[in-house]
């Protein structure tokens, strides 16, 4: 049996335990995948959590809000991107060092490639530039973006991003709330990279008289599926990636990344049924 688990605060509905335990089904391994929840156990410490995982002989941890950072110098980062990032969402226990991997990066890139086969993004408009945006923005880089846009309501956030971006040799913008529109107009791809859209904040972060004409839009938020943002997506005809597409590639990535097994996308995800749209919060 493999043994896995996710350690975060808030997690007691998260999808990724039958996810897991699902792909092991389908690749025909046992997979035993619990939740270590912070926010359930008195005077939680990450760190021993995480050795207690290695004694208990787990082969490795996702790891979500509020540890991601926090993670970051306790294992080996091999990949340039990843490290840059600086949040890790995938850690394995099966050699001497722990080591370290970003499936959030990962798994946006293959989800697009799947959503929009031999497309590249063009010029992308991205709200939010937190934790899952930093994945995105280095994703979408490495995508071939001509150039990334960022706006965040905490300006010095955007701007140390597009810092970091820069020294990758991204080309990427802080976008001002007063240009704010006329970066969107200007855009192929829009990017909803805050919780803005899911049940518990609802609304749509991007001035919706400023959408249309776009040719596709993302939206971090799965809880619902179909967010305000989306529909009004929809509505101007772009092609629309959901955030279930990147729960599940970046669980196929982390599912490889602990067996080794590879993962056949359109296999997995014809099998896999969405989750019941109430409103949980999502990891």
């Amino acid at each position: 049996m493999i043994q896995l688990g996710l350690i975060g605060s808030g997690i007691s509905r998260s999808s990724a335990p039958r996810l897991h335990r699902f792909l092991g089904e389908l690749c025909g391994v046992e997979v035993d995948y619990q939740r270590i929840d912070s926010a359930e156990i008195p005077e939680f410490d990450f760190v021993a959590a995480l050795h207690r995982c290695v004694e208990a002989g787990y082969r490795g941890v996702n790891v979500t809000h509020p540890f991601k950072e926090r993670v970051r110098p306790l294992v080996n980062v091999t990949n340039s991107s990843v490290s840059r990032i600086g949040a890790i969402n995938t850690v394995t226990f099966d050699t001497a060092c722990w080591q370290g991997n970003n499936t959030d990066f990962s798994g946006f890139a293959k989800a697009f490639r799947h959503r929009f086969a031999g497309a590249t993004p063009g010029r992308v408009l991205m709200i939010g530039a937190g934790g899952v945006g930093k994945a995105m923005a280095f994703a979408l880089g490495e995508l071939g973006a001509e150039e990334v846009m960022i706006f965040d309501i905490a300006s010095a956030q955007s701007n140390r991003l597009v810092s970091v971006l820069k020294t990758a040799g991204i080309h990427a913008t802080a976008v001002r709330e007063a240009d704010l529109k006329d970066a969107i107009r200007s855009a192929d791809g829009l990017v909803n990279g805050t919780p803005i859209g899911m049940w518990q904040h609802p609304g749509n972060p991007f001035p919706e008289d400023a959408m249309g004409g776009q040719r596709w839009a993302f939206d971090a938020v799965y809880t619902p599926l179909e967010t305000e943002f989306l529909k009004c997506a929809k509505a101007g005809s772009l092609e629309i990636m959901s955030g279930y597409d990147l729960f599940l590639f970046q669980g196929f990535d982390a599912f490889t990344i602990f067996t080794g097994i590879e993962v056949d996308p359109a296999s997995a995800m014809a099998k896999f049924p969405p989750p019941e749209q109430n409103p949980p919060p999502q990891t």
